[in-house]
């Protein structure tokens, strides 16, 4: 593995700089990576050598501000006399995979582990530490060595919900601070409307995009076209989201063992997609969970071939070109909003604020299929989508 990845470093410096990821694109395709949910996850590097995915979404930090990494069997070695992760075959992977012109993220949460914060304080000072470990700061540990990763992802399903806008806010003046790269905001929300978990933190903080998981809960994309609610997310993205560009992705498991509920196959999936796609502006593209899973499945194949039939960027493995900033968009111009680390109030209560007690260790998968409270709840009037395709 370790011999792999060095060879793949070196063909990224022959290779030289693909056509970039480009936000704006309805036909983007970002699948999580690093929990071997399948049982024969390969290196990030191989997902990397063709044209597939565009973002590379790694799972997951399942432990902050205590941080602890969890990528199963892609990374088990750590710094010396310490418990944290020391991935430099990921690291070069990563770089690898941005030579390709792809995005690479590090979720923080999932369905599983100790995370969340317990004031506005304390997440503004983890931003500064997730900068100096992950991207253009200076810690005496980094993970993944020099390689500066691309953005932050925030699948928040446990640990309540307080001071995830103050740590976007802090961790955007840094973005701020690097005008020679572009970095990206992503929030991973179940379907039912308005999360329990992020509920707040989407009204009040800015992101690029949501992966809306659309399984796992009675509006997932088997439940398509009655009480699959894209149309909710979409009124989201136009009409309370602080970024009015947002792009929403229809997330989707990997394969029918991925997820609870929720998998339907290639071509009822593109049915969907090809609907929502000439119905609503918001869409970015399709997520899955996760891509040893539809890799195997042949079901990421088959989303590559609706992206570049369906969407507005064709394929290109990347997009066709690189926005010039988080805040652009191809239809207007939004500023980005001041920094502040206000804690809004929140309007969603999650069921529980129980941190989760099982903490995984570093060889062990942390899953993204936990159902939310709201997976046995009959919808409200106001679910059902206003004008479903």
């Amino acid at each position: 593995m370790r011999l792999f990845s060095k060879s793949i470093a070196a063909l990224a410096a022959v290779a030289g700089c693909a056509t970039a990821f480009n936000v704006n694109c309805n036909s983007n395709y970002a699948s999580y990576y690093g929990q071997n949910s399948a049982g024969n996850q390969k290196t990030l590097g191989s997902y990397c050598a063709d044209a597939t995915e565009d973002v590379i979404v790694l799972a997951f930090m399942d432990g902050f501000p205590n941080i602890m990494l969890n990528f199963a069997n892609a990374c088990e070695t750590t710094f010396d006399g310490s418990s944290l992760l020391h991935c430099p075959n990921i690291s070069a992977d990563i770089k690898y995979c941005q030579s390709k012109g792809k995005a690479v993220i590090l979720s923080m949460g999932g369905a599983a582990g100790s995370y969340g914060f317990s004031s506005d304080s304390q997440a503004a000072q983890f931003a500064d530490t997730m900068w100096n470990m992950f991207f253009k700061g200076a810690a005496a540990q980094r993970p993944f060595d020099d390689a500066v990763l691309d953005g932050i992802d925030l699948d928040i399903e446990g640990g309540g919900s307080s001071g995830y806008a103050a740590f976007i806010s802090q961790l955007r003046s840094h973005y701020a601070s690097d005008p020679t790269k572009q970095y990206y905001i992503s929030g991973a929300p179940q379907c039912p409307f308005p999360d329990a978990y992020l509920g707040s933190t989407l009204n009040s903080a800015w992101f690029d995009m949501v992966f809306v998981q659309f399984y796992n809960n009675y509006c997932g994309l088997n439940a398509y076209p009655t009480w699959f609610n894209y149309a909710d997310w979409d009124n989201w993205a136009k009409t309370q989201s602080v970024n009015k560009n947002v792009r929403v992705f229809i997330g989707t498991p990997g394969s029918p063992s991925a997820a609870s509920s929720g998998y339907v196959g290639g071509s009822a999936l593109s049915t969907i997609y090809n609907a929502v796609r000439s119905n609503y502006s918001s869409l970015g593209g399709i997520m899955t969970w996760d891509v040893s899973q539809a890799r195997t499945s042949g079901l990421a194949s088959s989303i590559r071939a609706m992206l570049d039939a369906g969407g507005s960027c064709g394929n290109t493995g990347g997009g066709t070109t690189s926005s010039s900033s988080t805040a652009a968009s191809s239809s207007s111009t939004v500023s980005a909003p001041a920094y502040s680390t206000t804690n809004p109030s929140s309007t969603t209560t999650p069921s529980s604020t129980t941190t989760p007690s099982s903490t995984p260790i570093s060889s062990s998968a942390t899953t993204h299929t936990s159902s939310s409270s709201s997976s046995s709840a009959q919808p409200s009037s106001s679910s059902t989508p206003a004008s479903c395709p």
